[in-house]
């Protein structure tokens, strides 16, 4: 409900013509479908072509709604699916999420705190699976070079941080794919390269969220992905937890 605009509505008969005109006014690509009071149904602005509203209606299907109580993750995936879905309150439809509607601020929070969390779990992943400093012989001398220089200053600023952290979100994630127990195809159903090119636009759309660029033009299909498998992704990188040993 965060996201979610209400929808207009209008009884069955009413003109389509007369519908088609505040649609416009309004710029509203849908409406809701009244029958007896209560919206059973909804019609596009591109289907209003004479006769009365109703003679254009589409019927909610199963991936169309939402509960109020839905969450974001959810909503992402059912938008994926048809592009809208509309949020039932009290078992009755009465707002709509459209894809323009994940530009707003819960959803950019959302999506960069998930993206926040899966990179701090890339780190745990790489400190488990290369002791020490070995994942350095891994990764690129000029992303390595690039990581010494901000550890270098952020120390000149008087913070202590390890070279690890320094590292950009797609050079922990390509790390942690080298994690002999992470099987991209097995967890993730996609290929090592397709994980790859994943993590770069995943860091494309962080980059975008922390500039306050627009994300749905080029980000959706990836933020579809991304929500839909994060619990896979975030349970193929945990490292196993190990019980402390008894004193």
């Amino acid at each position: 409900m965060d996201v979610a605009e209400p929808l207009a509505s209008f009884d069955w008969d009413r003109p389509a013509a007369e519908v088609a005109a505040f649609m416009a006014a309004h710029d509203y690509d849908r409406v809701g479908i009244r029958r007896e009071g209560i919206v059973r149904a909804y019609v596009e602005r591109a289907d209003l072509d004479g006769g009365r509203c109703g003679d254009h209606a589409r019927s909610f299907g199963p991936d169309d709604l939402v509960p109020e109580t839905a969450s974001l993750q959810e909503v992402i995936e059912s938008l994926g699916i048809n592009g809208r879905c509309f949020v039932t309150v009290l078992d009755e439809v009465s707002a709509v999420v459209t894809l323009q509607d994940l530009e707003k601020p819960p959803v950019r929070m959302f999506l960069f705190g998930m993206i926040t969390l899966l990179e701090m779990v890339f780190t745990q992943a790489v400190e488990a699976a290369f002791p020490g400093d070995a994942w350095r012989a891994h990764v690129a001398a000029a992303r390595l070079a690039k990581a010494e220089e901000l550890q270098a200053e952020r120390r000149r600023r008087g913070v202590e941080v390890r070279l690890l952290d320094c590292l950009q979100f797609s050079d922990k994630g390509q790390l942690a794919i080298r994690v002999p127990t992470i099987d991209p195809e097995r967890v993730l159903q996609m290929s090592r390269k397709a994980a790859l090119r994943g993590l770069k636009e995943l860091e494309d759309i962080r980059n975008n969220l922390a500039h306050g660029q627009e994300l749905i033009a080029k980000g959706w299909p990836r933020i579809v992905l991304f929500s839909t498998r994060l619990d896979l992704l975030l349970d193929s990188y945990r490292p196993e937890r190990r019980e402390p040993e008894a004193t």
